[in-house]
C-alpha cells in the first residue's frame, strides 16, 4: 500500500522516509542533528489500566531506541469509550504512559483524545541523534553476530490470559518485559558500534529477522535452542494459545523460512509470535560482539547470541534446532 503514497517533491533533509520500510523518519535538522520520528498505539493487553499505559509507551518509544536515537517529546494517541468506561481508567493509562515517558527522559507536550468503540492508546514520539550515527535495518554484513536483548512469548502469554488459560500471577515476568524500556540496550549499541539493528515487535522474531536482512541484503541462519523464551510459552503454543497475529506470521514467512529437522509448527510459530515492547535485535561485526556484550551487561541488559547474517539470498532464514 504504501507505494502508491505520492511523495514528490522530496525534501532533501528527509534522511529516511516512507520508501525506507524502517523503525522511524529521519529529518536533517543540521549537518549534526536529525530529528527521528514515530507513532505507534495498541489495544489493552493487560486489564490493569495503568500497567496498559506503561506497557504502550514503552512499546512506541523501543522505534526511537531502535534507530539510536535520544527520545526528546512525546504526544498521546487516545480512542477510548467515554460511555462506558470509566474516565478514571483512562486517568490510569495516561499516567503510566505518562512516567515511563519521563523514565525515557523525554518530555510529554500533548496529545490528541476521541471517541471510540474499543480503548486504543499509543504516542507519537520525536528523538535526536547525529545524522552519521542513524542505525538502520539495512546495514548488516555476512559474518555479523545476532544479538537479543528481550525473551519471546508476551503475544502467547497475553493470549493465553484472555483465555483464561493463565492469570495474572503468570504474567508478570512477561509483564516486567513489556514494561522495560530499551533505553539502555541503545545506549550499549550506539557507544560500541552495530551494523543493524530493528526492535522486535508485531511481525516477530522472524519477521523483523527477515526484513533486515533483506534490506542489508544477506541471509540469516540461527538455533532456535540459543534463543530466550518467556516461561510456560512452549507449553502454551502446544495447548494453540496463539494469536490471530503470530499464526499469520507463521503463513507470511513460510515461503522464507528453512527449518531443520525436528523443529515442529508449535515451535516454529513461537519464533513468529508477534510480540509487544519486545527486544532490541542487532547485527554487530563478531569483533566488537564481546565489548557489545560488556557495555549490555554493565548497563543490566543480558543479550542472547542467536545466530548470524550470511552469504546468501536477501531476507532467506534457517533455523537450526540447536
Amino acid at each position: 500500500m504504501l507505494r502508491h503514497i505520492p511523495v514528490t517533491p522530496r525534501d532533501p533533509r528527509v534522511l529516511l522516509g516512507v520508501e525506507a520500510r524502517d523503525d522511524a523518519a529521519v529529518y536533517a535538522l543540521r549537518k549534526d542533528l536529525a530529528l527521528v520520528q514515530t507513532v505507534d498505539f495498541i489495544t489493552p493487553i493487560v486489564d490493569d489500566p495503568y500497567t496498559f499505559g506503561a506497557i504502550a509507551a514503552a512499546n512506541a518509544l523501543s522505534d526511537i531506541y531502535a534507530m539510536g536515537a535520544r527520545p526528546v517529546t512525546a504526544l498521546n494517541i487516545v480512542a477510548f469509550p467515554i460511555r462506558s468506561l470509566p474516565l478514571a481508567m483512562l486517568q490510569e493509562i495516561l499516567r503510566g504512559a505518562a512516567e515511563t515517558v519521563s523514565e525515557a527522559g523525554a518530555s510529554l507536550v500533548g496529545g490528541h483524545t476521541i471517541d471510540g468503540p474499543d480503548p486504543k492508546f499509543g504516542l507519537c514520539l520525536a528523538g535526536l541523534a547525529h545524522p552519521d550515527r542513524i542505525v538502520r535495518k539495512a546495514g548488516g554484513r555476512a559474518g555479523d553476530v545476532l544479538l537479543l536483548t528481550k525473551p519471546l512469548g508476551t503475544g502467547i502469554l497475553t493470549t493465553a490470559l484472555d483465555r483464561r488459560l493463565i492469570g495474572e500471577e503468570d504474567l508478570r515476568e512477561a509483564v516486567t518485559t513489556m514494561r522495560s524500556l530499551n533505553r539502555a540496550a541503545a545506549e550499549a549499541m550506539v557507544e560500541v558500534g552495530v551494523h543493524a539493528c530493528t526492535d522486535v515487535t508485531g511481525f516477530g522474531l522472524l519477521g523483523h529477522l527477515h526484513e533486515m536482512a533483506e534490506a542489508s541484503e544477506v541471509s540469516a541462519r540461527i538455533s532456535l535452542g540459543h534463543i530466550p523464551v518467556l516461561p510456560g510459552v512452549w507449553d502454551l503454543a502446544r495447548r494453540d494459545a496463539v494469536p490471530g497475529g503470530s499464526r499469520n506470521n507463521q503463513r507470511y514467512l513460510m515461503e522464507y523460512v528453512t527449518w531443520g529437522e525436528g523443529i515442529n509448527p508449535d515451535e516454529q510459530v513461537v519464533l513468529c509470535d508477534a510480540q509487544t515492547s519486545g527486544g532490541l535485535l542487532m547485527a554487530v561485526p563478531s569483533r566488537r560482539k564481546a565489548r557489545l556484550v560488556a557495555a549490555l551487561k554493565k548497563r543490566g541488559v543480558l543479550a542472547a547470541e542467536i545466530g548470524r547474517l550470511t552469504r546468501g539470498s536477501p531476507g532467506r532464514i534457517t533455523v537450526t534446532a540447536s
